[in-house]
């Protein structure tokens, strides 16, 4: 699946939601990738914000072309945040020191990125802050002088559920997600993959993050 393609399929559930073409972006996932894949997959379409999970291979891309939209989407360790000199997104803040670290450290890059706070999707093994923690790290991430977007969320594995269930499960936690960013007065929803976008996009979300089908 190209780029093209994928746009096409993020276009056609905006349009069956009801939505504005474009009011869903994609985020081009690109961990495992080389600066020369990336340009001939991804930016030879356009120019797209580029999620990395990896950190030192985000520090290793964004150091070559720091021109570029770089988001980091990956879990945040302390040791970590001085390789997001380049970021204009972190997706994944799930705890306020996770912030401060990230505000002392751009005080000496001279500009701080945005951050979205990550949602637990309900799986043990998985990231993220419970629905209730929300406020309070809201509050805590706000006061470090960080721009707070929105919300994000990973789907959970749901492979082992009939079609129909798993599209249920999909649409109620993208649209719970959803509810939560509008009541904490939040407009940016990083949510869906490659095999759920069009849940995602029919819940509001304006980030998609696409990775591996972008590259075959």
């Amino acid at each position: 699946m190209s780029v093209p393609e994928v746009l096409a399929g993020i276009r056609r559930a905006e349009e069956a939601a009801g939505r504005p073409a474009g009011s869903a972006r994609l985020v081009a996932v690109t961990k495992g990738q080389d600066l020369d894949a990336i340009a001939r997959c991804v930016l030879s379409h356009g120019s797209f914000p580029l999620g990395e999970g990896r950190a030192q291979e985000l520090r290793d891309k964004s150091a070559l072309r720091p021109d570029l939209d770089w988001h980091f989407i990956g879990s945040l360790q302390r040791n970590k945040v001085k390789y997001l000199r380049h970021v204009t997104l972190v997706h994944s803040i799930e705890a306020a020191w996770q912030a401060e670290a990230i505000a002392q450290a751009a005080q000496g890059w001279g500009r701080a990125p945005d951050v979205l706070l990550q949602l637990h999707n309900g799986e043990a093994q998985k990231h993220g802050l419970e629905a209730h923690e929300l406020p309070g790290v809201l509050r805590e991430v706000q006061q470090t002088g960080l721009r707070v977007r929105g919300l994000m969320v990973m789907a959970p594995d749901l492979d082992d559920l009939l079609p129909a269930e798993r599209d249920t499960r999909l649409s109620g936690l993208f649209t719970d997600v959803a509810r939560r960013a509008h009541d904490l007065g939040l407009s940016e929803l990083s949510m869906g993959m490659s095999g759920d976008y069009p849940h995602a996009v029919a819940a509001g979300a304006t980030l998609v993050r696409v990775g591996r089908s972008l590259f075959t």
